[in-house]
C-alpha cells in the first residue's frame, strides 16, 4: 500500500505519555508551549513572567530610541550632548507622555523621533493595559470534584457516581455536566483507535448549582458501561472525563470546569458518605469535611 506525504506547519511529533491512567500530552497547558503564538504566550506566561516581560520591553524600548537621540547630536535642550542618561530619560518622558518641560526637542530630527515614540507610547500602553485587562478578566470556577467515582446500585440499576461542589459562596445559573468514556478499542479491520462515548446522565444540568451535585450514570443495556469489568477497564486504558460549565451569577460570564477519572479512581460496590445532615431544629447543613468519603459495600 502506498501512501503520499504532505508537509504540514505543525510539530512533527507530539509526545504522549500514561500516567496514574491519564493520558497527558507532553506540554500541553504550559505557557512555554505557545512560543510561536505571541498572544496566547502573553496570556498564559505566570505573572511575573508577564511583569519581568513588560520591564525588559519597557527598558529596550527607551534605550533604543535614546540611542537615536544621541545620534541627532545635540537636539535635545537642557540636555547634555552626548549623554546617554539624559536622553534615555528624555525617552522615558516622551513615551509616557509626562511632559516635565525641563527637556524638550530643538531639532526637526529631533522632533520626527518624538513623533514616531508618542505614536509607539500610545499604541503600548493600549496594548499592555489591554493584556493586563484579559488576564485579569478571565473568568474562573472554583469548582472542587470527589477523589473517586464509584459504582453502586441505585433503584436497582448499577450507577456510575460521583460529587462534585461549589467553592465559592454564589451560584453557577444553568450548570450544565457532559460525562464521555474514553478507551482502546479495535475496529472490525484491526485498527485500534480512542473512542469516546458520551455517558447519559440521570439529570445533566440544574438551574443553579450554589452546594453540591451527584451525577449519576444509570449503566443498563444501553450504557457504553454495560457489563463492564475493573479488569476491562484497566486493559482498555478507560478514562472517565468530566465537563461543568454555566453562568457564574458575579461575573454572568460562563465559566468552565473539567476533572478526569482514570480506572483506578472508580472504586466497585462502594458508595459515598452522606454530607447532607438535620439540626434539631429542623434545619440542614452540608458536612464538606466528608466530600471525598465512601464506605465499602458488602459483596
Amino acid at each position: 500500500m502506498k501512501f503520499k506525504r504532505h508537509k504540514t506547519s505543525m510539530i512533527p511529533r507530539t509526545h504522549i505519555k500514561i500516567r496514574n491512567g491519564r493520558f497527558e500530552i507532553m506540554g500541553m497547558g504550559t505557557w512555554h508551549s505557545y512560543l510561536r503564538d505571541p498572544y496566547h504566550l502573553l496570556l498564559t506566561i505566570p505573572w511575573t513572567g508577564f511583569l519581568i516581560l513588560i520591564c525588559v520591553f519597557y527598558i529596550a524600548i527607551n534605550t533604543v530610541f535614546a540611542l537615536a537621540y544621541i545620534l541627532g547630536g545635540d537636539c535635545i535642550a537642557n540636555a547634555q550632548p552626548g549623554s546617554f542618561l539624559d536622553a534615555f530619560f528624555f525617552s522615558v518622558q516622551t513615551l509616557a507622555s509626562i511632559g516635565y518641560g525641563a527637556m524638550y526637542p530643538k531639532t526637526t530630527y529631533a522632533n520626527i523621533i518624538v513623533t514616531i515614540e508618542a505614536m509607539i507610547g500610545v499604541m503600548g500602553i493600549a496594548l499592555m493595559t489591554g493584556l493586563a485587562f484579559a488576564r485579569f478578566s478571565r473568568p474562573t470556577a472554583r469548582v472542587i470534584f470527589s477523589k473517586v467515582a464509584v459504582i453502586t446500585l441505585h433503584d436497582g440499576v448499577p450507577t456510575l457516581m460521583f460529587r462534585t461542589a461549589n467553592q465559592r459562596r454564589n451560584m453557577i445559573l444553568e450548570a450544565q455536566m457532559r460525562v464521555y468514556l474514553m478507551r482502546d478499542e479495535i475496529t472490525a479491520e484491526g485498527q485500534a483507535l480512542r473512542r469516546i462515548y458520551d455517558l447519559q446522565l440521570l439529570r445533566k444540568q440544574t438551574p443553579n448549582f450554589s452546594l453540591s451535585w451527584t451525577v449519576m450514570h444509570a449503566i443498563d443495556e444501553f450504557s457504553p458501561l454495560y457489563q463492564i469489568t475493573p479488569e476491562l477497564l484497566f486493559k482498555t486504558h478507560s478514562l472517565l472525563i468530566v465537563s461543568l460549565s454555566g453562568i457564574d451569577e458575579t461575573v454572568s460570564q460562563v465559566v468552565h470546569a473539567r476533572h478526569s477519572y482514570p480506572a483506578h479512581e472508580i472504586l466497585w460496590n462502594h458508595r459515598f458518605v452522606d454530607i447532607m445532615h438535620h439540626t434539631p431544629d429542623g434545619h440542614r447543613y452540608v458536612d464538606y469535611s466528608q466530600f471525598h468519603n465512601v464506605l465499602i459495600l458488602d459483596e
